[in-house]
């Protein structure tokens, strides 16, 4: 099978979350991903994870999560044989990945001004918390500190939790997410001009561009963002009702879906009543609208709700834990969850899941993450390393082989916000 980024090579030097999980959907696409790691310990994602023994063996759950499928190369890119190892290396790449603060690549002589001498192809990705420019480029930026400077905690929650985090590092990720569209973007054009290109990826800027309604509501109607917590600022009734049984995500948006929702819930006179009967007034009296709501959709559970509103065209569906959503037919049936393969007889397998896209043909089962320096010996024999360069280098600490990577390293138990 040939996937679409087939030939293409990418050197990815990032860490913990937002470059990780650009490499892991170039990876998935077909692209060749090579980690760039430090011998000293490689990503800090290495120790991050719910299964400590994995972690301790450089192989932590929040590894596993977006580097299958790639190539471990361990060198020490402040020793100059490690920087001669990687200006190799990146005269064969087509994309060089990266998300260190600003000037980091500059000052170990290998930024992009650098490379692209050795290399004019080659698409250069920096993702960092505020940019390479700006008074705040220098500061030092997790997901939670992006997440609050953005604006997006301060709509998140409602007046009494806001501002609030969301469960899961959503500035990283959407970071990860841009830095691999404007990749692939830049691959087309340096397939038909052979230019490359330098990417400029801020954390603080993605998240803000993925508030697109909210901030073009601040913008251009001068509306103040308020936190609303499960209600739909668009409509109403759109948000999260109380049932037998549990809530229920309900959003009838729509003229049409409201009035067939207030037959199904034998509440016809809602259709008629002036303070609801309209889309606007329904907004302005939303407290008012839910009440009623919640006291006829008490009558039953939550799961015969979400089916009878979806069999007549409301939207409706229950509140899942994940994992309640992983065991659904929906994820199972279209294998969401993948397996892979194990490495050494013994281990358990480890599970991932599969980009949320679909090619026409079945994608292929990614190889496991790799261990630290993995690729090492075999990628400097490549570059033209004689063997008894190959053990110099690893001898003092230039580069790394799974033997150095064997050693134990403390856990990291802070928080496991993805680094800029």
């Amino acid at each position: 099978m040939s996937l679409p980024l087939t030939g293409i090579r990418v050197l990815d030097l990032s860490n913990v979350l937002a470059g990780p999980f650009c490499g892991y959907h170039l990876a998935r696409l077909g692209a060749e991903v090579i980690k760039v790691e430090n011998p000293n310990g490689g990503d800090l994602a290495r120790r991050l994870g719910g299964d400590p023994q994995r972690a301790e063996r450089l192989q932590g759950l929040s590894f596993v999560a977006v580097n299958a499928g790639k190539q471990s190369v361990a060198l020490d890119l402040k020793s100059q044989a490690g920087k001669d190892a990687f200006l190799r290396l990146a005269s064969e790449a087509d994309v060089v990945l990266e998300n260190f603060r600003p000037k980091v690549m500059e000052r170990l002589g290998l930024g992009f001004d650098i490379l692209s001498k050795c290399n004019q192809r080659l698409v250069y990705c920096a993702i960092s918390g505020f940019g390479q420019n700006g008074p705040w480029s220098a500061r030092p930026a997790y997901d939670q500190i992006v997440q609050g400077l953005s604006g997006a905690m301060s709509v998140t929650g409602d007046a009494a939790s806001a501002p609030l985090r969301t469960g899961f590092p959503i500035s990283d990720t959407i970071s990860g997410l841009t830095a691999a569209f404007a990749i692939a973007a830049a691959l087309v054009e340096q397939r038909h001009t052979g230019r490359g290109r330098f990417i400029d990826v801020s954390l603080l800027e993605a998240t803000i561009a993925a508030m697109g309604w909210v901030v073009s509501n601040h913008l251009n109607a001068g509306v103040e963002p308020q936190p609303m917590g499960n209600e739909n600022f668009t409509a109403a009734p759109s948000g999260t009702f109380r049932t037998a049984t549990g809530p229920l995500n309900i959003a009838a948006n729509e003229q049409k879906q409201y009035r067939t929702f207030c037959d199904l819930i034998g509440r016809s006179d809602l259709k008629t009543d002036p303070r609801f009967a309209k889309r606007e007034a329904r907004k302005l009296n939303r407290t008012s609208l839910n009440e009623e709501l919640n006291a006829a959709l008490s009558s039953r559970p939550a799961e015969e709700w979400e089916g009878l509103l979806n069999a007549s065209g409301v939207p409706a569906g229950c509140v899942l834990t994940v994992p309640q959503i992983l065991q659904q037919p929906q994820l199972l049936g279209r294998n969401f969850v993948e397996t892979l393969p194990t490495e050494q007889a013994g281990d358990s397998p480890l599970r991932i899941t599969r980009p949320g896209f679909r090619l026409d043909e079945e994608f292929p089962v990614p190889s496991p993450p790799p261990s630290l320096g993995a690729d090492t010996e075999r990628w400097l024999a490549r570059l033209g390393y004689a063997d008894r360069e190959i053990e110099q280098m690893v001898s003092s600490g230039a580069a790394g082989t799974p033997r150095q990577g064997e050693v134990h390293f403390p856990l990291v138990r802070a928080a496991t916000d993805g680094a800029a």
